[in-house]
């Protein structure tokens, strides 16, 4: 009897470490979602069951586009510069997409594509969108420019098909492109299951355009909901039938006017205000406190792939992860009669972050930054007072390196585009 109780207890403790080794050697995957030109406040007060039932697993968040506003990274609330602020963490003084023309890219800036597949060659990333020149110029599929990344699998450019999606006055035609977009995303999913996948849905916006804040808008942002709870059925099958686990967040772009909810561009609150929905587990004090921005999903969503982001970019970022521990944010510098005011907010304890400064940057070249270490001091200091009378410049870009998060800022004599 005590041979059979032993043996018992053997099997239940090897089933016990079988499951627990699935469940940590489970695939990750992950998925965003951009609806373009939807404010906090249309998107709150309306019925979206399926958003909110990807936000009991993980959360809601109030966010913002726009950069710093009146300073050097203030940002247009545009769509294509959303966009490129999501998928590169960083503000248009960096990406230089000023607008939906995409006329320069600055690609010494990666998206998070590109950080991917340079880490993992053979892992799949794929674009599921409403507009062709997300994957061509954004993420810039086969340019010589972003190392001929390939988006292995794709469904766009249906806006140019005007057999199969007939333009017409009321933009119906968009909404039909959408929902096929919906359909080639949630049968890839469930087919392929890329690893790192971009959905883009844009009816949304011109809803805004046309009609403002009124019952079409509304209804287009109900129907955005339907569509994102297919593609969220698509991900449930995956993990439930496959040992995977998925992140995914949906997103907007940037707001719209105050006045009757058809513009946008400008840096009114309304215009700046955005959200984010996420089943990601462990958001941290960061993004229940402090005031998220579109550039913090990036970040977010390395850390849960694991992509381990160079240093030279890893300064670069605008964005703090949304998920898991982080150091520092709120950093603020400023140029005083010789010396950088440098000062921030500690949301960790018993650590020590780094100052350093550079008065160049070379990265928009594509070249590395001479960073010089400057400072060593514990994080609940929250501030730093650096001398560079030795280095007079105009320009300075200033890093903090925390053990979880990096921040940096620059000091520009103007705002220039």
């Amino acid at each position: 009897m005590q041979h059979i109780f032993k043996t018992t207890r053997l099997l239940v403790i090897i089933l016990l470490t079988a499951t627990i080794a699935t469940a940590q050697n489970k695939t990750r995957k992950a998925l965003f979602i951009i609806a373009d030109g939807i404010p906090a406040d249309a998107i709150e007060k309306l019925s979206t069951p399926n958003l909110k039932a990807i936000a009991q697993q993980g959360g809601y968040l109030r966010m913002h586009v726009g950069g710093d506003k009146g300073a050097y990274s203030q940002t247009p609330t545009i769509s294509a510069v959303g966009y490129n602020s999501l998928l590169t963490g960083t503000w248009v003084n960096k990406h230089n997409v000023w607008g939906n023309d995409i006329k320069a890219p600055n690609y010494n800036y990666p998206t998070i594509f590109r950080l991917f597949k340079d880490q993992y060659p053979d892992k799949k990333i794929a674009v599921y969108s409403s507009w062709l020149d997300n994957r061509t110029k954004l993420v810039g599929d086969g340019l010589a420019q972003t190392n001929s990344i390939r988006v292995d699998y794709h469904a766009d450019g249906f806006e140019l098909d005007t057999i199969n999606f007939k333009h017409d006055k009321e933009s119906a035609y968009m909404h039909r492109i959408d929902e096929k977009v919906v359909e080639e995303a949630s049968a890839g999913i469930k087919k392929n299951a890329p690893d790192l996948s971009w959905v883009y849905l844009e009816y949304t916006d011109d809803m805004g355009h046309r009609y403002g804040d009124s019952p079409q808008y509304y209804t287009a942002i109900e129907m955005m909901d339907a569509q994102v709870g297919k593609i969220w059925q698509a991900i449930q099958y995956r993990q439930k039938n496959f040992n995977e686990e998925w992140v995914i967040f949906i997103t907007t772009d940037h707001g719209r006017s105050e006045k009757d909810g058809k513009d946008h561009g400008g840096q009114s609150t309304r215009q700046r205000s955005t959200w984010a929905v996420t089943n990601a587990k462990g958001l941290n004090i960061y993004s229940k406190y402090y005031y998220p921005g579109i550039v913090d999903i990036m970040p977010s969503i390395a850390r849960f792939m694991n992509i381990t982001i160079p240093v030279n970019y890893k300064r670069e970022i605008d964005g703090i992860p949304l998920n898991g521990p982080v150091s520092v944010a709120e950093l603020k510098v400023n140029l005083i009669q010789g010396a950088i005011d440098v000062s921030w907010k500690a949301l960790s304890k018993d650590e020590k972050v780094k100052i350093w400064i550079t008065p160049a940057n070379n990265v928009k070249e594509g070249k590395p930054d001479d960073y010089k270490l400057v400072a060593e001091v514990p994080v609940g200091f929250e501030h730093v007072l650096i001398p560079v009378k030795d280095t007079p410049s105009e320009f300075y870009k200033v890093v903090v390196e925390g053990k979880y998060n990096t921040v940096n800022k620059w000091i520009s004599p103007e705002v220039k585009k």
